[in-house]
């Protein structure tokens, strides 16, 4: 792909040749490789460069017309020109997406932080060892069905017929591992671990491995559980999963179409526990896959939008924040239509509970390690869920797997149930979150 400034360049000409006087473009390239492992052989070895541009173009009318191609040549470009100045006159003509205002502000930091890539045979050679690792850790463990050793280059930019012209470049590494057991007359139990750094060479893949076993061997011993209501703690992932699943609550753009457990009114509003906050901080310092500016070029900040269980924000686009008279947050991606979603989230004990709590010392705790079926379980607006887990009933300290069971409830009353949120956060794929232990949730045992 040429470089930022070479698009720029060609896009400008193009345009001034065909007339458009307001367009922006928004593209990306991810250069990947990966590889997985089966019992002791590579299994499969994937490398791919995948890059791709949105572009804009504003007409006389002011409507819009959008278009996405692979193609960033000065040819390419023109025809994408073109084409998305041709579907302009077709564009919707309410609420018409504009330039986000803060597409030429500075930003807070820039992102030129690429790592050189490891050859292949290298991170086959440590997958294979992780795989035969995880397998001497535990006579029972019979399998490593799911695994994965990746690393990718990352690049985005955003311009504008304004002067905008933002970049981005990164390096990612990540390792997973998911091992299963075989015992007779015991059903199969499993459990995963993932670890991400900057580079393959810095990647904590023995802590993955030594997470994973750990888990999967905890699961050995399983025993049903009682139906009932029980003291529940979720772990990091758990409770990032399911606040995920129930992320129109923040999002204007769901809000505003109707799609949202929230309305525009809500902002100020006790929602949840006084412990708890809940911030989106793309820069937050453990995000490795940071991205400094959105699909609009706004730039990317941290939003409260929970603070001490107040409802304190939405996450914005230009177009939503123009609409509920608040600022773009950095939030949008840009095609067809423009959408807003999380980035990274963060969540953190607002103030000190009345009392702390601990596995060491609470009785009858249900500990969820893992929520399952999210894409079918979760009843997304009307708030309730029903899920499947995976995770242990913990009593002073000792965990007993548990062999099935689901947890059932309402997200609003689980986020006001909460009674106490850890100190100590850990870092997942969403973001970085606590423990986080919610009073009274319906627990159904198989």
């Amino acid at each position: 792909m040429p470089n930022i400034h070479e698009i720029a360049t060609y896009a400008k000409e193009n345009a001034e040749k065909l007339g458009i006087r307001k367009f922006d473009i928004y593209g990306s390239t991810v250069d990947e490789t990966s590889v997985q492992v089966d019992q002791g052989e590579p299994k499969q070895v994937k490398a791919s460069n995948r890059s791709g541009v949105t572009v804009r173009v504003w007409n006389e009318d002011n409507t819009i017309g959008v278009t996405s191609t692979t193609d960033v040549d000065p040819q390419g470009l023109e025809l994408a020109l073109k084409t998305a100045y041709e579907a302009s006159f077709f564009g919707v003509k309410e609420h018409v997406p504009d330039f986000s205002p803060e597409a030429t502000l500075p930003l807070a930091k820039t992102l030129d932080e690429k790592s050189p890539q490891a050859p292949v045979s290298e991170l086959i050679e440590k997958l294979l060892i992780a795989e035969k690792e995880l397998l001497a850790s535990h006579i029972a463990i019979k399998g490593v069905p799911y695994n994965g050793l990746a690393q990718k280059d990352i690049d985005r930019f955003y311009l504008n017929s304004d002067g905008a012209l933002r970049k981005d470049s990164l390096s990612l590494s990540s390792v997973y591992l998911y091992s299963k057991t075989e015992e007779e007359g015991k059903k199969p139990r499993s459990a995963g671990a993932y670890r991400v750094s900057r580079n393959v060479a810095d990647l904590d893949i023995n802590g993955c491995i030594e997470e994973t076993a750990e888990k999967t061997i905890s699961h050995l011993n399983y025993e049903k559980v009682k139906t009932g209501k029980y003291q529940v703690v979720f772990s990091p992932e758990a409770f990032l999963s399911i606040l995920g699943a129930f992320s129109n609550l923040f999002n204007a753009q769901s809000i505003l179409d109707k799609q949202s457990l929230s309305t525009p009114d809500d902002l100020g509003k006790q929602i949840a526990s006084p412990l708890l906050s809940v911030y989106d901080d793309a820069l937050h310092p453990a995000n490795l896959g940071a991205e400094t500016f959105d699909g609009e070029g706004t730039p990317t900040r941290q939003i409260k939008l929970i603070e001490n269980g107040v409802l304190t924000s939405f996450l914005h686009s230009a177009g939503t924040a123009k609409r509920l008279n608040a600022q773009p947050t950095g939030h949008a991606s840009i095609g067809a239509k423009v959408s807003v979603g999380p980035n990274f989230y963060h969540v953190f004990a607002a103030q000190n509970a009345a009392q702390e709590l601990s596995l060491e010392t609470a009785e009858n705790v249900i500990l969820i390690d893992d929520l399952h079926a999210l894409h079918a379980g979760v009843r997304a607006l009307q708030g309730s869920f029903s899920l499947p887990f995976d995770g242990w009933l913990i009593n002073k300290g000792e965990k007993t797997s548990i062999e099935s069971a689901t947890v059932a409830g309402d997200f609003l009353e689980l986020l006001k149930s909460i009674i106490y949120v850890e100190k100590e956060v850990e870092l997942t794929p969403g973001g970085v979150a606590p423990r986080i232990w919610v009073d009274g949730l319906s627990i159904t045992g198989d």
